[in-house]
């Protein structure tokens, strides 16, 4: 996971946000389409002719002279206008407007882009603007942003990212199906790590099972080895059957379950779970202690899938937030050419049978949060195994 520092500015707040801005690494509407969710709240947006060309509005992090940004928002239009021509008789009119890396000047796109005519928009990158895009567009038309920070979404506003919660409860419904019943949760002590410690407390008790210890730490391995033996006792006087880590700080997650292993907590004695992948960057797949632990990972073979045909496209790799682009503007797209006049209402895009993305099968949530179908992954002599490959549709499934 990739964590993008969020900048406070809390008059521009739609709610008191209580998550860092994160963002993590659709094809067509699923053929079968269940019946439709309940949305709550107020129902936004505008019905539309699809037989008529639809105007999506990107808004992409260009222009802020950030060369990192620059390659983000090249790559974000180019699987936009992928998707578009993917599209398969849905005429949509995309238009790309670059908001660079700024909260006004996402606001000042967005709204020139619904004056000129957007029924809908896809992004903007961060949190802040993404909320700020949705606070200024409120009662006329649906964002889908490129965020995963569910405290931004509800109304108008939808986050595309794959969240904690999303993560979190994959991995414990697995274990539960495979009679984990008991716990233990280990997160780091900044608000990215609180964050992921409720999400993971909070899929525990949607699965019903039971949180026997919680416990913080801070980023340094002196402090990781002073945590470590209560930890163990912890694990050992409260029968924990699992712990899971939310190791979302990069240099983090090698130390912390190393100073588990020097307390005997290791994928040998206990089963390890983790918010975050294990296998990147390359050489941390193959560290003894993360072995036989359990992650979570997108579709991978229908991204390399993805990523191939955007090479042979447009000559370089994509970013790995091309494919929430390419989702966003494809979702739109499957909708149109359904035939629906609702596409791009709330209840159009809240439709229970979901989108077939990039990253896996998702649906949007009346809340404005997201569910997508996951892979569970573990390491075994430091190569990725998918141990649970991830559905790839939600017939039947539920949240």
């Amino acid at each position: 996971m990739v964590s993008i520092p969020l900048r406070l500015d809390p008059a521009s707040w739609r709610r008191p946000l209580m998550r860092l801005a994160a963002l993590v690494s659709a094809l067509a509407l699923a053929a079968c389409e269940p019946p439709q969710q309940q949305a709550s709240g107020p129902q936004t947006g505008p019905v539309i002719d699809p037989s008529q060309p639809v105007q999506v509005a990107l808004l992409v992090p260009g222009g802020s002279g950030d060369p990192n940004y620059d390659y983000m928002a090249r790559s974000m239009a180019n699987a936009a206008r992928m998707a578009v021509a993917d599209a398969q008789g849905a005429r949509i009119d995309l238009r790309v407007y670059e908001s660079g890396d700024d909260a006004a000047r996402a606001v000042q796109e967005a709204n020139r882009a619904v004056g000129e005519g957007a029924k809908v928009i896809v992004g903007p990158l961060h949190a802040e603007s993404a909320n700020a895009v949705g606070n200024a567009v409120r009662g006329r038309v649906n964002v889908l942003s490129f965020s995963n920070n569910a405290d931004i979404a509800g109304g108008n506003l939808f986050v595309l990212g794959n969240t904690f919660a999303n993560t979190a409860n994959r991995l414990v419904s697995y274990g539960v199906d495979r009679g984990l019943s008991r716990f233990l949760i280990v997160h780091e002590t900044d608000v990215a790590g609180q964050i992921g410690g409720n999400a993971i407390e909070g899929a525990i008790a949607r699965n019903r099972a039971t949180t026997v210890g919680k416990t913080g730490h801070g980023p340094t391995r002196a402090e990781m080895d002073r945590i470590a033996p209560t930890i163990a006792r912890a694990a050992a006087a409260n029968q924990a059957q699992a712990i899971f880590l939310t190791g979302n700080n990069v240099a983090v997650l090698p130390e912390i379950t190393g100073a588990l292993a020097d307390v005997g907590l290791s994928g040998q004695s206990i089963q390890l779970m983790g918010l975050t992948r294990w296998d990147v960057p390359g050489d941390r797949a193959r560290l003894p202690q993360l072995q036989n632990g359990w992650f979570a990972v997108p579709d991978l073979p229908r991204i390399a899938e993805f990523n191939a045909r955007y090479r042979a496209a447009f000559g370089e790799q994509p970013h790995e937030f091309a494919t929430l682009a390419y989702d966003g503007v494809s979702a739109i797209a499957a909708q149109v050419r359904a035939g629906r006049r609702d596409a791009v209402t709330t209840a159009g895009l809240t439709r229970g049978s979901g989108f077939a993305g990039i990253q896996g099968a998702f649906r949007l949530l009346p809340d404005g949060g997201n569910q997508r179908q996951l892979a569970v992954a573990t390491l075994r002599n430091g190569q990725l195994v998918i141990i649970d490959p991830p559905s790839r549709s939600f017939r039947g499934a539920g949240f």
